[in-house]
Parts: C-alpha cells; structure tokens; sequence
C-alpha cells in the first residue's frame, strides 16, 4: 500500500512527539541543574549523531546556495525556542510551561501562511483550535499564567513555530535534513558554550546519563521533525504535534507513576480523535491526489 506524503509527515510528528516527550522526562529526571547547561547536552548529543551521518553519506559540511539566511533563522528561532521552554519548565508549574510550549502548531500555521504562502482551509484550522481545547483539559493552566516566565514561554512556543516553517521553506529549497539537524544543533551548542565555559555546574553520574538520554532522545525529535515537515505543510500535520502530551502522560504514568484524572482522559480522547480524523483525512486526500 502506498503512503501518502501527508501520511508520512504525520507519522514523523507523532515519531517526534514521543522523542521530545522522552527528551522532557529525562529533562526532568536530571534534577536541578540549569536551564541553560541542560539545553546543550540536549544539543550536544544531536550535533554529533548528525555529524556522524554527515561523515557516513559524504554529504559534506557546506549549505545549498541560497540556505544560509534559512539556516540562520532556523537555528536562531529554535535555539530560543529550547531555551525559553527549558527556563519556563524551571520557573512555572510544569503544567503552564507545557500549555504555552503547545502554542507551537498555531505559530507554524500562522507563519506558514505568512512566509510560505501555505493555504489553510477552515477545516485544518479548527482541527488546531480543538486539539489545544483538547490539550486545556490535560493541562488545567492555574490562576498565576500571566507572568514574567510566562511570557518567556510564550516566546518559546513562538520560537518553535517559526523554526518548523523554516524546516519546511529550507527541505523545499532542498536543503538535506541531517544538514539542518547538524546547523541548528551546533549553533545552539556555540550560543550555550560560553555559560558551560565560566558558570558549570557539576553533575552525578545519574544526572550526566539522564542528559545523555535527554540528548539522545533530543535528536530522534530532531531528526524526525525535520522529516515530517519536509514531507507535508504545517497546516496538515502540525495538529499531530498534540500527541506529545499523551506520550508525556504515558510515560509520567509508567516511569514516574503519576495518574491521570478524568479531566486528562478527557483530553486524551479529544486530542486522539482529532490526530485520526486528521490522519484519516489527509491520507484519503493524498490518494486522490
């Protein structure tokens, strides 16, 4: 059976959903080293798994003519992406960080339909605005979410957006995707060198393997993200993006033994359904197509 590209991108999202839910509770199994040292072990591990690649396929080290300027902002946009999300995660209820790290898709439509000229029908749009409903009722944001942090975490929600249309605009020029990963990863590791440089903080062994699991899991995100958005436009396969919420209540449930409530259920239920309906439909589009 032939899989549409929609199909594949949506696949790869969810593929990325889970790794970044991984990437979260290795995060949060590090304990309570900073934001920042935690963003570039993060990074660290995917710039060397794409270097490896790099090496391996003789790709070689230089941009397609004319990436540069996407690169660039690709990195600079996903760079304060990961570290508005990580400063937020340490300064809010971890609920609120993840409410306004979810603000993502709505960006990458948003700036898909700005920068790429991407049509977004009625239909894409509100499968969007149901799925963050959706993702409300996990998230139950408490009264104190307007605050300095939480501007912080907006921007991160912002930041993350605008990368992934920037992933989509640089694959369409035909920009190779491990190349992307390898240009954002380095960047953020060099923006994040000097504070590892003049302000490290030691670490216990557990707490190095968790970041070396948070990295690890970092760059399948990266790698498969990359993927998804090269196959399909933000508008089709971004909704898919909410699945990361319910691999994150899987995996709090089974490794950190947290349970659910019934607002959670309910939210599970309507982010699933949407992510099928969604599936289901643009699947059936591709075919016709």
């Amino acid at each position: 059976m032939k899989i549409s590209n929609r199909a594949k991108g949506s696949i790869c999202i969810m593929c990325a959903a889970f790794f970044f839910a991984l990437m979260n509770m290795f995060v949060k199994l590090a304990g309570d080293l900073p934001s920042i040292e935690k963003s570039f072990f993060r990074n660290i591990v995917a710039a060397v798994i794409a270097f490896a690649a790099l090496i391996k396929n003789r790709e070689g080290f230089m941009w397609r003519k004319g990436s540069l300027p996407g690169l660039l902002m690709r990195a600079i946009f996903g760079t304060v992406g990961i570290l508005c999300n990580f400063y937020a995660i340490d300064h809010l209820v971890i609920a609120d960080a993840s409410m306004l790290n979810k603000l993502s898709p709505f960006f990458a439509v948003i700036c898909s339909f700005i920068i790429l000229k991407e049509r977004v029908s009625l239909f894409q749009g509100l499968m969007v605005v149901i799925a963050f409903v959706g993702s409300l009722f996990i998230i139950k944001p408490t009264p104190g979410l307007l605050n300095p942090a939480s501007i912080v975490g907006l921007c991160g929600g912002m930041g993350a957006g605008v990368a992934y249309t920037m992933v989509r605009k640089l694959t369409a020029h035909g920009e190779r995707k491990t190349y992307i990963v390898f240009f954002f990863s380095v960047f953020s590791c060099l923006v994040t060198l000097p504070y590892m440089i003049f302000d490290f903080h030691p670490m216990s062994l557990t707490q190095f393997i968790m970041l070396i699991g948070a990295g690890t899991s970092a760059a399948g995100g990266q790698f498969t993200i990359t993927a998804a958005y090269s196959y399909a436009p933000a508008r089709e396969i971004s909704v898919f993006d909410y699945t990361q919420i319910i691999f994150a209540a899987l995996l709090g449930f089974f490794v950190l033994g947290q349970v659910p409530d019934y607002l959670s259920v309910i939210g599970y239920v309507i982010i699933c359904g949407v992510s099928l309906t969604m599936f289901i439909k643009n699947n059936m589009e591709g075919r016709r197509g």
